[in-house]
């Protein structure tokens, strides 16, 4: 399958991308087995049985248990999907490490079969504000200015039209927030580099930052973000997108002016007119 070429500038720097997360530890994964208890409660709610699934995730042994039978892929550029051939696709937190989030979701459509489901996870805007707000403070007051330093990421309303924008019916989002907590700003930054999730922009800095810039920053942080036992928290905010390949089955909203019965009738009351 091709995707249309794009003449865009790349926000992610791919290979640092590859590189981060060939050095992730697998104690510091507790986003992705947060994922998995997201996809495992979800498909708990869902009437139907799934027997060909595939996993998009950078981290194959995460989903090994949930899903043995299914068919795990890299969230690469080109996704190693074929099309029409599952009824189920997992699109496992590298969504927002996507340079074409749409056109992600567009592959997972095609390579589902009608009526199969979507489920994608992937981190949302509120994840690391804490760290965003001091780090960006700090460094204006120190530097003068600001550097791209932590990836941006969509918000909820953002992401759930991504759904429309790519084929999928009855489209759902919602998130789901975490919160950890750590001894000091450099604690925050060795888990972040455990995970694979530190920076990896295109345009972010090539020199070392200013040991000043990281000593304002976790003065802030601890100013304005710290939890009662003097700890600070950062927030990780998981959102779940879940989607259908449209199928003649699925149900279909009414029409305007199709419905059957009054409202009054069914909450037995009076009609009236509004006035101004």
């Amino acid at each position: 399958m091709k995707l249309p070429e794009s003449n865009a500038p790349s926000l992610f720097d791919r290979p640092t991308l590859a590189r981060h997360r060939a050095r992730a530890q697998d104690d510091a994964l507790f986003l992705h087995r947060a994922a998995v208890d997201e996809v495992e409660d979800r498909l708990s709610m869902v009437n139907k049985t799934f027997t060909a699934p595939a996993i998009v995730t950078p981290f194959a042994h995460i989903w090994r248990d949930v899903l043995p039978d299914a068919e795990v892929v890299a969230d690469d550029d080109v996704l190693a999907l074929t099309p029409g051939a599952h009824d189920l696709v997992i699109h496992a937190m590298a969504l927002h490490w996507a340079n074409d989030p749409v056109g992600q979701l567009i592959q997972c459509h095609r390579a589902l079969r009608p009526d199969g489901l979507l489920l994608a996870v992937c981190l949302g805007g509120e994840t690391l504000h804490e760290l965003r707000a001091a780090v960006g403070q700090a460094e204006v007051e120190v530097s003068g200015g600001l550097s791209p330093r932590i990836a941006p990421m969509a918000e909820l309303r953002d992401l759930g039209g991504l759904l429309q924008r790519a084929g999928l019916a009855l489209p759902v989002a919602d998130s789901a927030r975490l919160t950890a907590e750590y001894r000091d700003l450099i604690h925050l930054m060795h888990d972040l580099r455990a995970m694979g999730e530190t920076n990896s922009l295109s345009g972010r800095m090539k020199h070392p930052t200013r040991r000043q810039i990281f000593a304002r920053a976790q003065q802030v942080y601890a100013d304005h973000f710290t939890t009662p036992q003097g700890r600070l928290a950062a927030t990780f905010e998981l959102i779940c997108l879940t989607g259908w390949s449209p199928d003649d089955s699925q149900q279909k909203p009414l029409r305007p002016g199709s419905a059957q019965a009054r409202l009054a009738d069914a909450l037995g009351t009076k009609e009236g007119k509004l006035s101004n």
